[in-house]
């Protein structure tokens, strides 16, 4: 294992020695004078949606058994870090360079940021400095991976789960991103409208999660059908309230401009997650469910969720209609689930893949002007190709990032491991109980006996 974090420590080492010695020059490509409101609204939404990693790290933490908070909550909070320099080194060029026949960027075009300064770009950040809008685009990049520790959580492998994050980035999310959100993208140019992130986000983070489910295969509790007890309820309320503020800079931010398509996505996104939360726990208590904070927790992610793809092009009214179906769907996704033989651990899918689904479909449907129900039909059938494309990319190209990961590093943690609980066993942090030692000991007489 030692070998894995020296070449890790390597490749780190190169690149700070680039950052010391690459030229750096900007580009001029406008001329066009930045807009200081628009700046001073985009600092702000950026901040805003790195605080939501954070958040995920107390949402998925809390849910959690208590021997893997430690683990799971630095799932998200090492994304920070890794994607981070992913992202200045060739990331953002992969999603925003100039395009390769409309399905990546090319990675030189700002390799090591160069050329991302603080000049305007008159497709990508017509109003605001490039690299604000590269900075911006970071933090979209991070919470991506993130996201999608929640189904593989409490038996993955840390140094198989930074590889594969990295894979991920530059595979999967840098070309959706590119596809998606690029002035020459294909999907872009085909019609597909995506405002904050509904396919290149959630749709892509839920799949991964999905494959990621089936490939590690379930926990031993799991297997066992022990009832999993959150660690801390409190901790999923934390996360949900930093993700929900988080938010309006995920969905109002992603208008570029302090303008009234901003206005209008951070009341559409406020209003879903009111009703998807509310819906969440009136529709558990009419199947004779107590109404809990956990489920109206994870009903507000999903209405948040749902509007993504949607908030700067629907009404406040429709933004109801999405939260409360996307809430039903993904409620009644979590049951089926719980009933399968499929471990995904934080019910990633049900809510993120689901929840980007339902809204990626309903932005087809209500897209002011161009949607179905003002009568034209160009749009909602774009989406539904999209949504099928986006399915088949990001399942089938996580299925094998997974399987290229587990021939490096294995991806799941031994038994023992496993049984201890990843916070000791991964990081050396957290406490070893006496039942999950009792078992080990003896488990290791046992095997003694057996060999002499």
């Amino acid at each position: 294992m030692k070998k894995y974090w020296s070449v890790a420590f390597g490749l780190l080492f190169v690149v700070s020695l680039l950052g010391a010695f690459w030229p750096y020059s900007t580009k001029v490509l406008s001329g066009e004078p930045s807009n200081p409101a628009d700046i001073a609204w985009m600092l702000t939404a950026t901040g805003l949606v790195l605080l939501m990693t954070p958040g995920l790290s107390y949402f998925y933490g809390g849910m959690v058994s208590s021997k893997n908070v430690i683990s799971t909550m630095l799932q998200s909070f090492i994304a920070m870090g890794v994607i981070s320099i992913l992202w200045v080194v060739f990331g953002f060029s992969l999603a925003f360079g100039d395009s390769i026949g409309g399905f990546i960027g090319n990675p030189f075009t700002y390799f090591m940021f160069n050329g991302v300064g603080s000049e305007t770009h008159p497709a990508l950040s017509p109003t605001i400095p490039l690299l604000l809008f590269a900075m911006f685009q970071l933090k979209f990049a991070i919470i991506t991976p993130a996201l999608i520790t929640g189904s593989f959580a409490e038996r993955v492998k840390f140094s198989s789960y930074l590889l594969f994050i990295v894979l991920f980035s530059i595979f999967i999310y840098a070309p959706l991103a590119h596809m998606t959100w690029h002035p020459e993208g294909i999907l872009r140019k085909m019609g597909v409208l995506d405002f904050a992130g509904g396919t290149v986000v959630h749709m892509s983070a839920g799949f991964a999660a999905l494959a990621g489910a089936i490939i590690l295969g379930r926990r031993k509790t799991h297997q066992k059908n022990e009832k999993h007890e959150p660690a801390n309820v409190p901790y999923v309320l934390l996360g949900t309230g930093l993700l929900w503020f988080g938010w309006f800079g995920f969905n109002a931010g992603s208008a570029l401009a302090a303008n009234a398509t901003a206005v209008l996505a951070f009341a559409t996104t406020n209003t879903a997650s009111a009703a998807a939360a509310i819906a969440w726990i009136f529709f558990d208590a009419l199947r004779g469910k107590k109404p809990s904070a956990l489920g109206a927790a994870v009903g507000a992610v999903v209405g948040l969720v749902a509007v993504t793809p949607a908030a700067g092009f629907i009404t406040i009214g429709q933004s109801i209609f999405i939260g409360t179906v996307a809430s039903l769907v993904s409620n009644l996704a979590v049951n089926w689930k719980a009933k399968s033989t499929i471990d995904d651990t934080l019910d990633v899918f049900p809510c993120h893949g689901l929840g980007g689904i339902v809204g990626m479909f309903f932005t087809g449907v209500f897209a002011s002007e161009v949607g179905l129900i003002y009568g034209t039909t160009n749009t909602f059938l774009v989406h539904l190709a999209a949504l099928i494309g986006v399915s088949i990319f990001s399942l089938g190209g996580s299925f094998l990032l997974y399987k290229i990961t587990d021939s490096i590093i294995p991806l799941r943690v031994s038994e023992e491991q496993e049984l201890i609980g990843l916070d000791l066993s991964q990081h050396g942090e957290g406490e070893l109980t006496y039942p999950e030692a009792s078992q080990i000991i003896n488990k290791h007489l046992h095997q003694t006996v057996l060999q002499q």
